[in-house]
């Protein structure tokens, strides 16, 4: 296995100092890190790559997110695909807008309080223990509430997402190969979600209800694609139209109860 070093990132990435230029100053200088699929399994202090704003190091065998505190002026982490089991140490990381966590071991979404420029979370096909679900802290998801505009929980046993009703401002969802099974418990949050434009949920349950698409788009007006499919004008009014209809029948119905005295009559 194999430790992220300055001295690693340095030779990586061919420093040959100047005249009059030392090796720090050259990391300085830095901004972009790949040292995706090289065996990494920890992380040591980068706090001298100071302009230090993307880095990749997924692929590989990392279990604990360290060190990565003084790296204050990363906008994208890449770590899908290691050994994490826990969500730590980056709450410092306060101008990070994309954090990819796909393909872990992480049970519980969390410990991403202050991070007040995060747009993007990917933590998709988490590698749980058989019947566990992942879960969210909402302590995490009501800091995320003002920033994050995209949300990928994707294959991971989920049952329920009324807690993200409290992210008012994502734009695209994806939930694809979970457990999901009432149109009812979506109703809820298409409801909270303005912002919702794209949404994904192919491989749940609830797609094979009678009607499910056409609930869908009459519970979201903002809603533009579900499921890779776009939902055009035309459709969204035929549906509007249709349920208008549907509703003046019920209630012509109900009136015409009350109104014919003869039906209560002819019963007695």
């Amino acid at each position: 296995m194999v430790r992220l070093t300055l001295d690693l990132i340095a030779k990586n990435n061919n420093i040959k100092p100047r005249k009059e230029e030392t090796i720090a100053q050259c990391l300085k200088k830095i901004t972009h890190i790949n040292f995706s699929d090289r065996n990494i399994d920890s992380i040591d202090n980068l706090s001298l790559c100071k302009n230090l704003s993307v880095l990749y190091l997924y692929d590989n065998h990392i279990s604990h997110i360290t060190n990565l505190n003084y790296s204050t002026n990363l906008t994208h982490l890449y770590l899908q695909n290691n050994c994490i089991s826990c969500i730590e140490n980056l709450r410092s990381l306060k101008k990070l807008e994309k954090l990819y966590l796909g393909g872990n071991y992480i049970a519980v979404i969390e410990g991403l309080e202050g991070l007040g420029e995060l747009r993007e979370l990917h933590v998709e096909s988490q590698r749980l223990p058989l019947g566990e679900k992942l879960l969210f802290d909402p302590r995490t998801l009501r800091s995320l509430a003002k920033s994050l505009s995209i949300l990928n929980i994707s294959n991971n046993n989920i049952d329920d997402i009324k807690d993200l009703d409290v992210l008012e401002n994502l734009n695209h969802l994806i939930a694809v190969d979970n457990q999901l099974i009432h149109v009812k418990d979506l109703e809820v949050l298409l409801k909270k979600l303005m912002k919702l434009w794209k949404m994904d949920l192919n491989g749940n349950p609830v797609c094979l209800k009678p009607k499910y698409r056409d609930k869908l788009i009459l519970m979201s007006k903002s809603l533009e694609f579900l499921d890779g499919k776009e939902i055009k004008n035309m459709e969204r009014q035929f549906l509007m139209n249709w349920k208008a209809s549907k509703d003046a029948k019920k209630i012509k119905k109900r009136s015409n109860k009350i109104e014919d005295p003869s039906s209560s009559y002819i019963s007695g």
